[in-house]
């Protein structure tokens, strides 16, 4: 009993105990963890072997100063929890949210929510990534099918054998940005001591390739749109505004001004998806904009609001002064789901045998407004890119190249007719004024006339000094 040490002083010694398999665990004490309240310990296994007790030592010796520098983890809280703990306090927009929830839930949580944040390192990320690269669903390689439905079915030909489908580069490097953010936390509340997706390598962002439908294939869309004039007025504005879907479908009457001269649509809000459902809230940017209109496309909306009026007036009610614009509803106070107009948008484009998606329209518009001449700020502006411009100039790099083409040739054809080569040459010809001017006219005019021939001696340079 004499010789036993304060529990306080063993604890900060650390403890090195050779268990029954000949290994031994070092283990110090690291202070209370933030995240469950409990003593968190910094725990290393060394191998048995003649050097065994050495190298615990060394281990102890490396982890206490660790501890005194503050260069320790302070939890062992995995990667799920430290994950769950950032999205909870993640200011993004809600769809972004939602979709990180997903990646968290599909690729995470299975490959990595377990490993402790401290053990974390760039070799396991590479591994991760080379895993995402390999197949979406983490599959084992064998015996798998790919089912047509996720609801109980007799499997026919439509499920067939397993066939592994990498993740796009887009979604891993969403993944990444996921996990980045969550370890700059946590090097902020020193939970550990360095983020390793700093030396991270997820792949490079994918060029951006819109491919927006033609002239003749926005005239077919539209046309067969038209077959149904209230869902062609929708088409119709897609392609005007280049407002996004959810955008849209949250439009209400009192956002659009029809005034002469301040045509505009206010855009307020967007219907996005939820764990409630479909639900209104901010747009993407978070920052209302204005869209200007042209005047036929106030004359369709206009349309568009005599066809709801006179609809609610043969059902004996009254339209909504803020009814949604694209209502289904007689009265105009349900929206339109997003997805459900995706989906009328897809058969539709699928029986005029096109193939495109209703995002492709805001591409339409971008690419029109660019080659007809207008700047690219003005284009982020009406698109709600909130950079600026940056976004646009990246994403639409060719269709700004071709309208600078085109800038430059209206330029030149703008330019003052140039001389021709007969005024070239009297401006060219110009009298000598000065004495060392005639002495080099005389000299031009003697090798013109051969009669100084290759190798022969001008003046010596005294005279031509003299003569100058």
């Amino acid at each position: 009993m004499a010789g036993r040490q304060p529990a306080s002083t063993a604890r900060a010694r650390g403890s090195i105990t050779t268990l029954p398999s000949g290994t031994i665990r070092v283990r110090v004490y690291a202070g209370i963890d933030p995240v469950s309240g409990r003593r968190h310990y910094l725990t290393e296994l060394v191998q048995p072997g003649k050097k065994a007790q050495r190298e615990a030592e060394a281990v102890r010796a490396r982890l206490l100063a660790q501890v005194e520098e503050r260069r320790n983890p302070r939890t062992n809280a995995t990667v799920d929890e430290l994950v769950r703990r950032h999205l909870d306090q993640f200011a993004g927009a809600p769809n972004t949210l939602q979709m990180y929830r997903g990646h968290v839930k599909n690729h995470i949580s299975p490959l990595l929510g377990r490993i402790n944040i401290g053990r974390l390192d760039p070799e396991i990320l590479d591994s991760f990534y080379a895993e995402l690269r390999r197949c979406r669903v983490h599959c084992s390689g064998s015996g798998l099918v790919d089912h047509w439905t996720r609801r109980d079915h007799e499997c026919d030909d439509r499920c067939r054998p397993h066939r592994c489908k990498p993740l796009s580069a887009t979604t891993i490097r969403h993944i990444h940005f996921i996990l980045s953010g969550a370890y700059k936390r946590a090097v902020r509340w020193r939970w550990v001591a360095v983020n390793p997706l700093a030396q991270a390598e997820p792949p490079p962002a994918p060029k951006s390739n819109p491919r927006p439908p033609s002239a003749e294939q926005a005239a077919q869309l539209l046309n067969k749109a038209w077959d149904d004039p209230d869902w062609g007025a929708l088409i119709w504005t897609a392609m005007t505004t280049g407002a996004r879907r959810g955008e849209l479908c949250a439009v209400r009457w009192t956002w659009l001004n029809f005034e002469e001269g301040r045509e505009t649509l206010w855009l307020q809000s967007g219907i996005r998806k939820s764990d409630d459902g479909w639900v209104e809230g901010d747009l993407k940017t978070h920052q209302q904009r204005r869209i200007a209109l042209d005047a036929e496309t106030v004359a369709v909306l206009t349309d568009l609001r005599g066809r709801a009026m006179k609809r609610a007036a043969m059902l004996g009610i009254e339209l909504a002064p803020d009814a949604f614009v694209f209502s289904t509803a007689a009265d105009g106070a349900t929206f339109p789901t997003p997805d459900s107009v995706t989906q009328r948008y897809d058969r539709m484009a699928k029986k005029l045998g096109i193939v495109t998606t209703f995002h492709k329209l805001r591409h339409y518009s971008a690419t029109e407004l660019i080659v007809g001449g207008v700047d690219p700020r003005t284009v982020a502006g009406r698109l709600g890119h909130g950079d600026g411009g940056t976004t646009t100039l990246k994403t639409y790099t060719a269709w700004v190249s071709e309208a600078d083409q085109r800038a430059a040739a209206g330029l030149g054809a703008r330019m003052p007719e140039r001389p021709t080569r007969a005024e070239e040459k009297r401006r060219a010809v110009r009298p000598s004024v000065h004495p060392y001017e005639h002495l080099a006219d005389e000299i031009v005019a003697k090798v013109s006339a051969e009669e100084y021939a290759t190798g022969n001696v001008l003046l010596p340079a005294e005279r031509i000094a003299e003569r100058a």
